[in-house]
């Protein structure tokens, strides 16, 4: 195991280059978000340079309430779609771009609208809390939305003693755990996070026996085992920023280590087994992010109706937060 350093990096010569590029092109977005008054969003998952070039870099659930009150005429969402899609709904008035647009989420689309509708069929009568990481179509089909911050908070807050999960098997376990009801959950995972293996684990903490583990609730159980803290990314960085402890080992997307070195310099960050990154995640580029707001294009476009449908459960989520 070794201390992750940004898969972007390159040799001084190049580097100064590349440094001058992107000086250029952020230059040239900061003059463009003006002149469209636009809001950059960027899920901390993104490309460092992508981080530097937005407004405000968060989880799920930050993003979420940002898109929800901006008073932007153009939300560029750097992230993945359904993310951009949240943003749509949450502020259908506005556009929103999503500058990489085959960038996608294979748990998202683990479940479609149709296969959530057969769920429900099996088990009548039960509410369904999506979680966030899900298209706008299954969020339409749901009664509740979460994120991994807010997750067990919200089954509590539903009047049921049974409860269907979609998408992710992980984040249900994981609330599970923390709640006397019953969880039924869809088999749906994040494709990242499940690589990351109970051996990466216990190898990285005998290796580090002083760090605190903090692995995310998508990581599998044996891994979260094993862990000081299971938190979200936004509940990670809150920690460490509170915590005494001058290491840590982290368990999820390999960007926020870099988040994290940037943030504490002073401290010693390590990735729990090889640094795991997500490929979609790191479609977007700044160049991209330039075009769209250059062009207005790629934007999201959704049915009014789905739209109507789909906000409920995520407003539903946002009260209790």
């Amino acid at each position: 195991m070794v201390l992750y350093r940004t898969m972007f990096e390159e040799s001084s010569a190049d580097g100064a280059a590349h440094i001058d590029a992107d000086t250029a092109v952020l230059a040239e977005i900061a003059r463009l978000k003006r002149e469209r008054r636009a809001l950059i969003l960027a899920h901390t998952y993104q490309l460092p340079e992508v981080q530097s070039a937005a407004d405000l870099v968060g989880d799920s659930l930050e993003l979420s309430r940002a898109a929800a009150r901006t008073d932007a005429r153009v939300i560029v969402f750097c992230g993945v779609r359904f993310m951009a899609e949240t943003a749509k709904i949450l502020a259908p008035d506005r556009t929103v771009l999503l500058p990489a647009e085959s960038a996608g989420c294979p748990m998202a689309d683990s479940i479609t609208a149709e296969d959530l509708r057969a769920f429900k069929a099996r088990y009548p009568g039960r509410p369904v809390v999506a979680y966030v990481n899900s298209t706008a179509e299954v969020k339409a089909e749901s009664d509740w939305c979460c994120t991994s911050a807010n997750a067990v908070k919200v089954i509590e807050a539903v009047d049921s003693p049974e409860i269907l999960c979609v998408p992710d098997r992980n984040l249900a376990r994981w609330c599970q755990r923390n709640t006397s009801k019953k969880l039924i959950w869809w088999d749906g995972f994040c494709l990242v996070h499940v690589r990351i293996s109970a051996e990466d684990a216990r190898s990285a903490k005998a290796q580090y026996p002083d760090a605190l583990l903090l692995a995310h609730p998508e990581c599998e159980p044996e891994v979260l085992d094993r862990a000081d803290h299971v938190l979200s990314t936004s509940q990670m960085l809150s920690f460490v920023a509170g915590s005494p402890a001058r290491r840590f080992l982290i368990a999820t997307e390999a960007e926020v280590v870099w988040r994290l070195r940037k943030d504490h310099p002073e401290r010693e960050f390590y990735t729990v087994g090889p640094a795991r990154h997500c490929a979609n995640m790191k479609k977007t580029r700044l160049a991209d992010v330039a075009r769209a707001l250059e062009t207005g294009k790629p934007s999201i476009e959704l049915d009014p109706d789905l739209m109507d449908r789909a906000r409920a459960p995520i407003e539903r989520m946002l009260t209790l937060s």
